[in-house]
């Protein structure tokens, strides 16, 4: 999995109107509102929870069984959070950006290679 350079903040909007920009990573629409994925600004500090983003580097199709699930199963675990979304092509798994080290050493553990931020 790669670690992506970016820390990450997720936010809840209420109602169902669209963000009021397109700075964002994912958004997804659900019946108490939106749920959105914003990259963090870099002086961000620990006022807000930040992610750190792990993206499945081998391409699967949407047909392929347990993909995700071999991922986020040793990381519940090990009691490491967890928020995903997904692509049309991978995964994206976020977990507390202060939980990373674990979160590594855990997926490491169970067979996965984690390759660190640039």
């Amino acid at each position: 999995m790669l670690t992506l350079p970016a820390r990450f903040r997720i936010e809840h909007v209420a109602g169902h109107a669209r963000p009021a920009d397109d700075d964002w990573y994912a958004v997804v629409r659900a019946p108490e509102g939106l749920t959105v994925l914003r990259e963090a600004s870099p002086d961000a500090t620990g006022e807000e929870e930040l992610w750190t983003g792990l993206y499945g580097d081998d391409p699967h199709g949407l047909d392929l069984p347990g993909m995700l699930a071999a991922v986020v199963q040793p990381l519940g675990s090990g009691g490491i959070p967890v928020f995903v979304t997904s692509t049309f092509h991978s995964d994206l798994v976020l977990v507390p950006a202060d939980r990373y080290d674990d979160a590594a050493g855990v997926l490491r553990a169970a067979g996965h290679e984690v390759v660190p931020a640039p």
